[in-house]
């Protein structure tokens, strides 16, 4: 089996993403979890450049890692400057790592208008480096910036950085599509050329400007590359590098080659998680393979197949890569979704039950109403359970009042108060909040908490609010999602009304039923 080596530059190049911002300790933890899932190769970014990298490299010397090497990141030596003055490159070999990848001009046109140096200086800035790093006992890897670029441009040029680097005790040169904006197609042809003229192993970096960063990784890969660069999740500056999760996946599935192992491949959904946790960026649910809805199904036509042969409309078992199957509850899906949820809860239901009719018949009608359950499972367990008559209820709800005030230093308040019975007793309780939900999340909860203790371990996460009739202006009905989380598990959902805090309250309901519900569960 074909060996290709996955190096990671999530922490370099994914540290570029608007809106990232890594910490020192950030960083750490995503290269622990990189380690785990059994990368070849991370990047911990570039020492000499700012202080955060340079403690990054001093912290992450006390950690010993089982599967990955730490690899630093640095530019070629300056113009007519010797490469022992070069105070970066000092910087990189002082760093304490046993890899470099140092980063060389391949297109005439940046040497010339970027460095606004001669075209045999930039060879010798690109061999003079490499030998350096090479007197110091320490690897290099060599990134051929603008690579296909360059090649297009001046072939012939192009070609002699990758030989400097080779000829000077270059492991690997990469080729780097850094503004990506190359084809499929010429990324096969290019390497092809070159590929006779280099004797050390060749490599593949690409950004996803055109939308082709996992497509030209593969082709590249199938050309005759065996080491790619790219990012978990596809994190980096402007459209993003290639999305390892997706290059791993593909190499390991299709063409039968080996990445970190087929037995971490189901470790992939968990660690695109935990990094966009860390990352504090939200995970795109139709990400391929680890998204939340890459094995999503709502069609009814597609789920009915579905219960038949999983093959039918999946291209792997969604275990593989450690997701799961979901089949949607919506009007599009018909009844076997409800099938298969109620089959998930332990409920037998056949196609022609009454409850399974009438469970039907009473979701098409609160999604004409507004209501949508596939983004809110949480909401459609309850519905499933409360329409069976197997939910027991909680507490009932005598009212609740919302007060918003503004005062004369401008400051806004909120307070809410609810008044509810649990069993025979009645309670009522007043808090104030950041808004009218944060109000009356809190006055809620203080009604409960003596009689529901374990509501203190969960807290809402997010809220989203979605106006379905833009035309009827404030009359609009509003659909609100809450997100709600535990300390192992989240959970999402759904209210509709002309009314916001109406919605809200009915999802903020549905979340707190849920919880109980499951605190139940877990008890018997």
């Amino acid at each position: 089996m074909r060996k290709v080596t996955i190096y990671d530059t999530t922490l370099r190049d994914g540290a570029q993403t608007e809106g990232i911002s890594y910490s020192v300790n950030d960083k750490i933890l995503i290269a622990k979890k990189l380690d785990e899932l059994g990368v070849d190769f991370l990047e911990g970014g570039w020492p000499g450049s700012n202080p955060k990298d340079l403690e990054f490299f001093k912290a992450i010397k006390k950690i010993h890692f089982k599967n990955t090497e730490v690899a630093a990141f640095g530019s070629t030596r300056r113009k007519d400057t010797p490469a022992s003055k070069d105070l970066i490159l000092k910087a990189l070999v002082n760093s304490g790592v046993k890899h470099i990848t140092i980063f060389g001009k391949s297109w005439d046109l940046h040497v010339k208008d970027v460095l606004m140096t001669s075209l045999d200086e930039n060879l010798r800035m690109i061999t003079d480096t490499i030998k350096f790093i090479r007197l110091k006992k320490i690897k290099a890897f060599f990134d051929a910036e603008h690579f296909f670029d360059g090649y297009k441009n001046n072939p012939e040029y192009a070609l002699k950085t990758l030989i400097a680097a080779q000829d000077a005790g270059a492991q690997c040169v990469i080729l780097c599509d850094t503004n990506g904006g190359t084809i499929t197609s010429d990324v096969k042809e290019i390497i092809s050329r070159i590929k006779e003229s280099i004797s050390v192993d060749l490599g593949i970096h690409v950004h996803n400007d055109n939308g082709m960063a996992v497509a030209n990784s593969i082709a590249a890969v199938e050309a005759g590359c065996s080491h790619v660069q790219g990012t978990i999740n596809g994190y980096g500056e402007r459209c993003g590098n290639a999305d390892l999760c997706a290059i791993i996946a593909c190499l390991e599935l299709k063409l039968k080659m080996k990445t970190i192992g087929h037995a971490r491949l189901k470790e992939l959904t968990e660690v695109s998680r935990y990094v966009s946790e860390v990352s504090n960026m939200k995970q795109q649910d139709n990400q391929p393979f680890v998204g939340t809805s890459a094995f999503a199904h709502k069609a009814g036509v597609h789920i009915n197949a579905m219960v038949k042969n999983a093959q039918s409309y999946e291209q792997i078992l969604p275990e593989t890569v450690g997701n799961k199957r979901r089949f949607l509850a919506s009007e599009l899906a018909g009844k076997t979704s409800i099938l298969f949820k109620a089959k998930q809860l332990s409920f037998d239901l056949g196609k022609n039950d009454k409850s399974t009719k009438k469970l039907h018949k009473q979701i098409q009608e609160l999604e004409y109403e507004g209501y949508q359950f596939e983004a809110a499972e949480a909401s459609f367990e309850l519905l499933i359970k409360k329409t069976l008559k197997k939910f027991n209820k909680f507490f009932e709800l005598d009212g609740f009042r919302v007060i918003v005030e503004k005062r004369q230093d401008d400051t806004l308040i909120s307070e809410a108060t609810v008044k509810i019975k649990v069993g025979k007793t009645r309670v009522h309780a007043a808090c104030e909040g950041d808004g009218p939900v944060n109000a009356l999340d809190g006055a809620l909860r203080k009604a409960l908490r003596d009689f529901y203790p374990e509501l203190s371990g969960m807290h809402l996460s997010d809220f989203k609010v979605r106006v379905l009739d833009s035309k009827a202006g404030t009359a609009a009905k509003v659909r609100v999602f809450i997100e709600s989380q535990d300390e192992k598990n989240s959970w999402w959902t759904v209210g509709v009304s002309e009314n916001i805090i109406e919605a809200s309250w009915q999802a903020l309901v549905d979340s707190i039923e849920y919880k109980l519900l499951k605190e139940k569960e877990t008890k018997k």
